[in-house]
């Protein structure tokens, strides 16, 4: 039975068992929706095959070659990774855009006696409802930014803040980066696709009734760009900001990015194009302390001479609203369950504020 959903809310609560997604493992791996599996009826290769028929030899033969893989493939599905349930059990079956490959698979669990659903429209169905929160509708939420020079611990404390219940939302883990430089992580980043996708789902699962802290970000993390509507939001929202010495900075920083550190070549790499925008003496000068092995004296370096810099600029070109600033002496576990503390009693009267305005 083809399933129509309105709203990611209604696609969130669909009710069905189990959510499969029969497309190609590459379009599986580039996005999908929230928890399906991937029981492909056409690996990468039998897809290409059956395109180039198509356009080579005919629709019809495409068809025909297409469907005896599509069966052969679900017949190995029917007998091993859906083998174990029972009669009463409900799939949701996507692939593309609900087409074939779906209509095939959804029909034959139907001939075995289970209760399947297909989404109407596919996967192309769920990302324009994901564009539509994304790109055009305005956020529900009310945002307050955790703001900072860099070296603050802002990540670190938005996980202190969720432990005391308070509402985050964490762009850096949805998006696989620490969102500077040289904050690239050993996994590679989600695609785009799948950034906004788990972007979705964090937003839907947020209380819109009650702020939530994001930490400060430019538009791109990595090379991820942060979607128009929460973009927008972020640009407008008051923030919290985090004051530290340069020095407890510096201690923080070349703890928590050791691991780029220890990596010359790659350190190396990362800081050389930026020779354009803050000449070759600084450049040379990292250099030398990266030769020297003295990351202390480079992470002091990077903020003063570049992080600290970028920083100012931003702000001043944002021109936000500071609620509160929030100085912290140490970044030890102490001086940040201090000023976890701080920040959640500023969330709590920001709440008290006044109602949400769109």
């Amino acid at each position: 039975m083809l399933q129509t959903f309105d709203s990611l809310s209604d696609l969130f609560r669909h009710g069905f068992d189990t959510v499969i997604d029969v497309r190609s493992p590459s379009e599986y791996a580039e996005d999908h929706l929230p928890g399906a599996i991937n029981l492909p009826v056409l690996d990468d290769a039998q897809r290409a095959e059956v395109g180039t028929i198509y356009k080579q030899q005919s629709p019809f033969a495409a068809r025909k070659i297409g469907a005896a893989l599509v069966f052969r493939n679900a017949a190995d599905h029917v007998a091993g990774p859906l083998a174990h349930h029972e009669g009463g059990w409900r799939p949701l079956v996507y692939c593309w855009r609900g087409g074939q490959r779906s209509g095939a698979f959804g029909w034959m669990l139907g001939q075995i006696g289970w209760r399947p659903g297909v989404i109407r429209g596919g996967y192309r169905s769920f990302r324009r409802l994901v564009n539509r929160a994304l790109y055009d509708d305005c956020l529900p939420h009310r945002l307050l930014l955790l703001d900072g020079y860099t070296g603050t611990a802002k990540t670190e404390l938005l996980g202190l803040l969720a432990a005391r219940g308070v509402q985050v939302l964490d762009l850096e883990g949805l998006a696989g980066h620490r969102g500077s430089l040289l904050g690239e992580m050993p996994a590679p980043q989600p695609a785009q696709k799948a950034f906004e996708t788990a972007l979705a789902v964090a937003l839907h699962d947020l209380d819109p009734t009650r702020p939530v802290v994001v930490e400060a970000e430019s538009s791109k993390i990595g090379a991820r760009i942060i979607p128009p509507s929460l973009w927008s939001a972020m640009k407008s929202a008051p923030r919290i900001e985090i004051a530290a010495p340069l020095e407890a900075r510096t201690g923080y920083l070349a703890r928590a990015y050791d691991d780029i550190l220890s990596d010359t070549a790659r350190l190396q790499q990362r800081l050389a194009p930026l020779k354009a925008h803050r000449g070759g003496a600084v450049i040379d000068g990292w250099f030398d302390r990266i030769a020297a092995g003295d990351k202390t004296g480079l992470t002091r370096a990077l903020m003063v001479e570049h992080y600290d810099p970028a920083y100012e600029k931003s702000r001043r070109a944002i021109g936000a609203e500071v609620l509160e600033r929030i100085p912290v002496a140490r970044l030890d576990p102490a001086g940040l369950d201090e000023a976890a503390a701080r920040i959640e009693a500023a969330v709590t009267a920001y709440a008290g504020s006044g109602p949400v305005t769109g």
